[in-house]
């Protein structure tokens, strides 16, 4: 089958495309602004990329079009479509899909589909199981929002059949890791992504408002995890998050697979210990002890998810902390990109207030009181360009000693949202419209034995090179 991609270029579009690749199938591609890393990776496999999306690309005549959901049928201001393939494709009658449908049908049919949604720790999580499962010699093929680099590379379609069958049912069924979405499916699709999936394995991770560019509030976002608890088997496992309340809500609102908890002291999965070596408790006994390289409580509840759902594939505790020992994160989470004259430059993912607030806590519990933390952060994501949060903004940034914030592209007043913390030279938030100008603040407040945090859900305008070659030259 030859398909063409349109929105190649993102990291769910371009894992499928690999995915598709490896499949022996024949991949073609379109983005507005192709660029690297994505573009550098699906290159390497062969996989041609045309820039834009022009109508002239139906020459291609491909068995089947793949929508991303970068793709929509606005309208420019002089009237002209902003996807005129699209347009084309529509009015040709040609086929065409959404890239979680094309996934359901072709790759995830017969296998053990284990899916790890939440508002948080989606990609470090399903790293983590991933590598369980590897580790533990189960092959699994995988699809992540980033690159684990246990494996560099974000997709692969993994055995074809469990080289250790398990006594479960499909238990010789090859298993399958991937990030689950809450996000849309397509202009044509309003469903979350994850409704396609269906898992036998969902990992719920937690659950608060966000994407306000298409939820109105946090009940709807629950009712699209409801339906994701809808699709799976009698024989499957949710593994739940017993901490959060939107979770309760949503388990009471209809589940019929059985259900395992983690975080809570009660839950069938807690931890007893600090986040950097702590033991793990299995309905009240300790089943392992986990010694690793992360911090922070988050990432002590994303291991139990990911130990807690590995369990349900046969993977016993004790051997998910063996691997998990060796886990080295993934790509742009505390990702340390240099130190320069004793000046530690990190990039992270981070852009909810919450993500911010437990990225800053982890860091400062690694670090103690001692060491300064200068967050630098740019309201990128749909939601927060919007302002839906930016009141949580003073709060997450609290364990931070410095703030700046680039405000390139916001209709709110983020000076205005930074008030508790006083804002301008000298005090404790500065904020800047552009890169260059936010480089210089960070750069003159910075002091040996700082750790500076750079948090973004896009490239930053290579805010971390720039920084790292200012402080240079200090």
């Amino acid at each position: 089958m030859h398909i063409h991609i349109l929105g190649i270029c993102g990291t769910f579009m371009g894992g499928l495309a690999a995915l598709a690749r490896e499949a022996g199938h024949k991949v073609t591609g379109c983005d507005a602004g192709v660029y690297p890393p994505m573009s550098d990776q699906l290159r390497a496999l062969g996989i041609d990329l045309i820039e834009g999306f022009g109508a002239d690309q139906l020459a291609l005549q491909p068995d089947m079009f793949v929508i991303g959901n970068v793709v929509s049928r606005v309208r420019l201001p002089d009237g002209s479509p902003k996807f005129p393939l699209m347009e084309a494709i529509l009015d040709a009658g040609l086929p065409y899909t959404s890239g979680p449908q094309w996934l359901a049908e072709h790759v995830l049919q017969g296998r053990h589909v284990l899916a790890v949604a939440g508002t948080h720790g989606k990609t470090t999580t399903t790293s983590m199981l991933a590598w369980i499962l590897e580790s533990a010699g189960q092959q699994p093929g995988f699809l992540i929002g980033g690159v684990p680099l246990n494996f560099g590379v974000s997709a692969r379609l993994g055995a074809p059949r469990r080289p250790s069958p398990g006594s479960a049912p499909l238990g010789a069924a090859p298993l399958f890791v991937i990030e689950a979405d809450e996000y849309d499916t397509a202009f044509f699709d309003k469903r979350s992504k994850f409704v396609h999936y269906r898992p036998r394995t969902a990992v719920l991770n937690n659950l608060e408002f966000d994407h306000a560019d298409i939820f109105d509030n946090l009940a709807a976002i629950e009712r699209q995890f409801h339906h994701l608890v809808r699709t799976v088997p009698p024989s499957g496992r949710v593994v739940v998050n017993g901490l959060e309340e939107s979770l309760t809500r949503v388990l009471h609102t209809g589940c019929w697979s059985e259900v395992a908890s983690f975080g809570e002291a009660v839950s069938d999965f807690s931890a007893q210990g600090d986040p950097q070596a702590f033991d793990v408790l299995h309905q009240g006994r300790k089943a392992a002890r986990v010694e690793w390289a992360l911090t922070g409580v988050h990432n002590q509840l994303n291991a139990l998810a990911a130990i807690a759902a590995a369990h349900h594939v046969g993977v016993s505790p004790e051997q998910a902390a063996t691997a998990l020992a060796t886990f080295q994160n993934v790509k742009r989470r505390m990702e340390l990109r240099g130190t320069v004259n004793g000046v530690a430059v990190y990039d992270d993912f981070a852009h909810h207030p919450t993500a911010l607030r437990t990225t800053l806590d982890g860091l400062r519990r690694s670090l103690g009181q001692g060491a300064r933390i200068l967050a630098v952060f740019e309201p990128r994501s749909n939601t927060m360009k919007l302002g839906a949060m930016k009141a949580q903004l003073p709060w997450a940034l609290e364990p931070a000693d410095l703030a700046f914030c680039h405000t390139a592209g916001l209709d709110w007043d983020a000076a205005q949202a930074l008030a508790p913390l006083g804002v301008g030279p000298g005090l404790r938030a500065q904020t800047a419209a552009d890169i260059n100008t936010l480089v210089k603040q960070v750069t003159a407040a910075a002091r040996p034995g700082d750790h500076i945090v750079c948090m973004s859900n896009g490239g930053f305008g290579g805010i971390h090179a720039k920084l790292l070659e200012s402080l240079q030259n200090k």
